[in-house]
This record gives structure tokens, sequence and C-alpha cells, in this order.
């Protein structure tokens, strides 16, 4: 099995330094908005959900094993791409069902949050987890 997709994109020091920061700082915070879903993965939208119990485990797995592997920077790529899914549905969800604004000046809903974190892990899948990380360890650099 080829696993050259876990290799990290060969950076210079500070850029990966810059990686190890915003994957520990973001990692934790998915964690964090994870642990709540994971503590019951298949209906923690509630009763009334629409959204198939498959899918609601999928985002907590996501969420919660995904920013554990950021933080350690394992299987980068691979956790970077259930967020980059969940954070799309995310975005889908708060701006066409919800028809929440991108940013709200108030404090309420928006859908911010999720586009943040959408262009965070997306750079995560595109470059890897970078030097300082278990990703490079295993695998090695491009």
């Amino acid at each position: 099995m080829n696993l050259d997709i876990f290799k990290n994109e060969t950076l210079n020091i500070k850029a990966d330094v810059a990686i190890l920061v915003a994957r520990v700082v973001c990692g934790y915070a998915f964690i964090l908005h994870g642990w709540g879903k994971i503590q019951d993965p298949f209906h923690w939208m509630g009763p009334d959900s629409s959204m198939p119990a498959i899918f609601q485990f999928l985002a907590a797995l996501s969420e919660f094993g995904g920013g554990i592997a950021w933080v350690i920077g394992l299987l980068t790529r691979l956790a970077s791409f259930g967020i980059v899914c969940t954070m799309i549905v995310a975005a889908y969800f708060h701006s066409v069902i919800l028809g929440d604004s991108f940013i709200n000046l108030t404090g309420g809903r928006s859908y911010e949050l999720a586009g943040v974190f959408f262009t965070i892990s997306l750079v995560f899948l595109t470059v890897g987890a970078g030097r300082f990380s278990l990703d490079q360890k295993i695998f090695g650099s491009k």
C-alpha cells in the first residue's frame, strides 16, 4: 500500500513552527467542539433532527478524533479531509438551511467559524502536518 499521502511537504522551519502552533490550537478547539458530540455520537443533534445518525457520528468523530489527530500530527491529511467535509456541511446548514449570515455582529448564529475551520483544514490537507509531527516521524517527507 502506498502511504505517500501522509508524507509532509518540505517547508522551512518557520512555516513548520507556524503549522505546529495552528495544529495544536485548532486541534484543541476541535477536541472541545467534538467532546459533547462524541458523548452521544449518533444522536447529538437531538431526537427531532432529520440528520441521519451515521452523519452525526461522522461529524462527532471528525471533530473529536480529528482534533486529537491534529494535536499530535498523526494521519493529519485524513483527519483534515473529515473536517473539510464536516465544515462544508456546517456552513451549508447555517447559510442555506438556517439562513444565517457569515458574521453576526450581535453574537448570534453565523457560519463564520465553519468557514475559518474549513480554510485551516484545507491548508493541513494540502501541506500536511509539518516536520514537528508523528506523520513526519513515521512517513517522512516528500
